[in-house]
């Protein structure tokens, strides 16, 4: 018979305690968010705005600089939408950035965070997850905020072998059976340092894991299985050219538009590849291609010589590049051209 609720939910804050990582956006088990001061949502919702997708490892230095440089909502709230795109390049799915500072900004007129759930989920960006995580986190609510490391975590667990994304639901209800409505968030994050250093997705650590006699996928022999996951569709593969225009040491840079793919970001000029079709080709000599995977698509870029500096731009000396705050696309695009 499996363990009952309160038990899992002991032990795993038993394990938690002991075994927690230490991250810049953590506070230290046991912690009452309340005694953490009024910008201690903030950090939360800050670093799971940028783990959506991304790993810790790859966060880890750019929330130090973010908070570095906008230590409070307000100070981001206040900031120029070129800077925080430019220090946001390279962590990927930019439009989690202009959403970044356009919740800010409603924060900010709203007085604070909201601390419900409900109220979260009512800001700009902040979806189910994000609102339960900062909910949880940030103000100790006794909710759970399921991401792929909890959903892993629970369908083993409890066996829940239908599968993903038709699953979610399960999951969830058998999340919540299981959340203490003490320490929510330190709940919350020991079922995601499980799922992170434990209970991995290709060879789970059974034997290190303090809810595996609780668990059915390990009684089960094969929680590795487990979440099944629907197959996944072919992504369509695009094309495109960027536009390498020099003169002297300078470089021709252009503000993308505002709306649309890598908004108000710096790049090079392209062609007008899109997630839905090719770009339309120019003149040049090629000089070679960079490969790009987006979300919803796969890109094959052709970094090619040009001598007109088309649109709105601005020249960049080229040995200043990596300060142009590019996205990870055009510079690889950039490093190709500059070569070796």
């Amino acid at each position: 018979m499996q363990a009952s609720g309160q038990t899992i939910a002991q032990d795993l804050l038993a394990w938690y305690d002991a075994s927690a990582r230490a991250l810049p956006w953590r506070a230290p088990p046991g912690t009452d968010p309340a005694t953490l001061g009024p910008d201690w949502p903030y950090r939360v919702w800050l670093s799971e705005v940028m783990l959506q997708q991304t790993t810790v490892a790859a966060v880890a230095p750019y929330f130090l600089r973010f908070t570095e440089r906008w230590p409070t909502v307000a100070a981001l709230a206040a900031a120029d939408e070129a800077e925080v795109m430019s220090a946001w390049a390279g962590l990927g799915y930019y439009s989690r950035a202009r959403k970044l500072i356009a919740c800010a900004r409603t924060v900010v007129a709203l007085g604070g965070f909201p601390d419900s759930e409900a109220g979260l989920r009512d800001l700009p960006g902040v979806g189910a997850y994000t609102a339960a995580a900062v909910a949880a986190i940030g103000f100790g609510r006794a909710t759970v905020p399921v991401d792929a490391n909890i959903e892993r975590v629970v369908a083993r667990l409890f066996a829940i072998r239908q599968p993903l994304p038709g699953a979610k639901a399960s999951i969830r209800a058998a999340a919540e059976r299981i959340a203490p409505t003490e320490r929510a968030g330190d709940f919350a994050q020991a079922m995601m340092d499980l799922g992170a250093t434990i209970c991995t997705t290709r060879t789970p650590r059974c034997l290190l894991c303090p809810l595996r006699e609780a668990c059915l996928g390990y009684a089960s022999g094969a929680p590795e299985a487990l979440p099944l996951k629907a197959a996944k569709k072919a992504k369509p593969l695009r094309r495109g050219r960027a536009y390498w225009i020099v003169r002297g040491d300078d470089v021709w840079l252009v503000r993308r538009p505002p709306k649309g793919m890598l908004g108000g970001m710096r790049a090079l000029p392209d062609d007008g590849w899109n997630a839905r079709g090719d770009g339309n080709g120019g003149p040049g000599d090629i000089l070679g291609v960079v490969r790009h995977g987006f979300t919803h698509f796969d890109l094959e870029l052709e970094v090619v010589v040009s001598k007109v500096a088309t649109g709105e731009g601005e020249w960049w000396a080229q040995s200043q590049l990596d300060s142009a705050g590019l996205p990870t696309l055009f510079a690889k695009a950039a490093r190709l051209a500059l070569g070796p």
